[in-house]
């Protein structure tokens, strides 16, 4: 049996669950990513953060909430899927994989591609998809 809320949600002005956001920032993965010739047949660094909104809800346990390591997980395989062409795509990807999590509500994904330019400028994306 859960151990009940420690938030007193019957007392008049009692708090609230508005809001879980589960994150995880400076993902970093090789991909075989580009449109370019020379992108083609090489792995490229990748920056990935990833943002969950998530239905509020008494966590507990691991099983309450999205484990990180499934971020992780999702942006590997999408790696392992071979060469992508764009960023864009690669953002996409991961967030319908995070939405497969009926608890999400809301994802963005980053992707910054340091190096795509050269100097100190660091292309890359960020989309959104939600519910």
């Amino acid at each position: 049996m859960a151990a009940p809320s420690p938030l007193p949600f019957n007392a008049p002005g009692a708090p609230v669950r508005e809001a879980l956001t589960v994150f995880v920032r400076g993902l970093e993965v090789e991909a075989g990513i580009g449109v370019y010739d020379h992108e083609h047949g090489r792995l490229q660094r990748l920056v990935i953060d990833v943002t969950l909104e998530m239905t509020p809800a008494l966590i507990e346990r691991l099983g309450d909430t999205i484990n990180y390591e499934t971020v992780a997980e999702a942006a590997r395989s999408i790696v392992a899927e071979g060469h992508i062409g764009l960023v864009e795509t690669f953002a996409e990807r991961l967030a319908l994989a995070m939405l497969q999590d009926a608890r999400v509500r809301r994802c963005a994904v980053r992707i910054e591609k340091p190096g795509a330019l050269g100097g100190a400028a660091v292309p890359g994306c960020e989309l959104v998809l939600a519910r």
